[in-house]
């Protein structure tokens, strides 16, 4: 009945891949969309050049016969008549650019990945008996499945569909990666993972990990918006301005720093109650400690120094690079009481 379940997941985790793959794809082409002028927008533009010329031609200098040959009379243009109705091909002001039909794809096969994910997911924990995130493997699947479910989530607050190939493509990516190079059969637990802190510790991390992608997501975009303000492209103008996206960031990595903040205290109780101390400056509690103050760091400097733009944003990429780096580069090289990658 194991060997099943392991089946069942891995071919949910399979499939949830290849509909990322299609979501990402689609979600592309929605940016393609977002940065190339519909036909109407091109004959509107071509209309108003067209206009501009014959206005400059009916307002050439009229000669003055009793004055000097030179001196011009310009001719009075005829008022400008404002477009109006749906075809007035106004370009959509910032950040409320109309659903495309490649957004609404990409969200469509975005929901029946996550569907199939979460069900990979829950198939490999009833294959091991227990929490899936035990290893390497298993919080990969966990921690991806939440930072598209959060993604999903959010949408019901802010419209951040611009944000699909990214977020679909981190997914796609780690669910790769983890698949085919972290990828470990199911064992028992070692003796210190068996602890309900295991289910309370690692998920509210992976919940913390879903808003700083998420934050991170959105402080990249700010910075491409903040870079083309001298020379604004129509993607950027369909997207939501620096200053949106850097409200909404900080209110996602705020809420991302309380479920850290949560694992920092509840990793400190846990080790206390399986290993006999609260800290022990092991490798992973100290990049745990560092990511905690890299982004208690943001949010103090923006709240009280006031850091904002382009600072800010470096600081909440910065933040995720080192959430990134704690998965990977210390959960494989370095060695600790944390070492349960599973791998070893």
């Amino acid at each position: 009945m194991t060997e099943t379940f392991v089946t069942f997941s891995l071919v949910a985790i399979w499939s949830a891949m290849a509909m990322y793959a299609l979501a990402f794809i689609a979600f592309t082409f929605d940016l393609a969309r977002r940065a190339t002028p519909t036909p109407v927008e091109a004959s509107v533009a071509n209309a108003r050049v067209t206009s501009a010329v014959g206005a400059t031609s009916r307002g050439t200098a009229v000669l003055d016969r009793e004055d000097d040959a030179s001196r011009v009379i310009p001719s009075d243009p005829a008022p400008a008549t404002p477009a109006s109705g749906p075809t007035s091909g106004k370009a959509p002001t910032s950040g409320k650019a109309p659903t495309s039909r490649w957004a609404r794809i990409g969200m469509s096969i975005t929901v029946l990945a996550w569907i199939l994910h979460a069900g990979g997911t829950i198939f490999r924990g009833v294959a091991a008996g227990r929490v899936p995130w035990a290893n390497m493997f298993e919080f990969a699947l966990t921690a991806t499945v939440i930072i598209v479910g959060v993604f999903l989530l959010v949408q019901f607050w802010q419209d951040i569909k611009f944000l699909g190939a990214y977020v679909t493509g981190f997914a796609l990516l780690f669910l790769g990666i983890a698949t085919v190079n972290f990828y470990v059969d199911v064992v028992p637990l070692p003796p210190a993972l068996q602890s309900w802190w295991l289910i309370i510790h690692v998920f509210v991390a992976s919940l913390g990990t879903g808003f700083f992608a998420l934050g991170a997501g959105l402080s990249i975009v700010q910075l491409f918006q903040a870079s083309g303000q001298t020379k604004r492209t129509r993607l950027l103008s369909t997207l939501p301005s620096a200053t949106s996206l850097e409200n909404t960031a900080y209110r996602l990595v705020v809420i991302g720093f309380v479920f850290w903040t949560f694992t920092l205290i509840a990793g400190a109780i846990w080790a206390e109650s399986a290993w006999g101390r609260y800290w022990g400056w092991d490798t992973k509690e100290v990049w745990t400690f560092i990511i905690w103050v890299i982004f208690a760091g943001y949010i103090h400097a923006r709240a009280t120094r006031g850091w904002r733009g382009s600072r800010s944003a470096w600081l909440a990429i910065i933040g995720f690079a080192a959430v990134i780096f704690n998965f990977t580069i210390v959960n494989l090289f370095f060695k600790g009481l944390h070492a349960y990658s599973g791998l070893m």
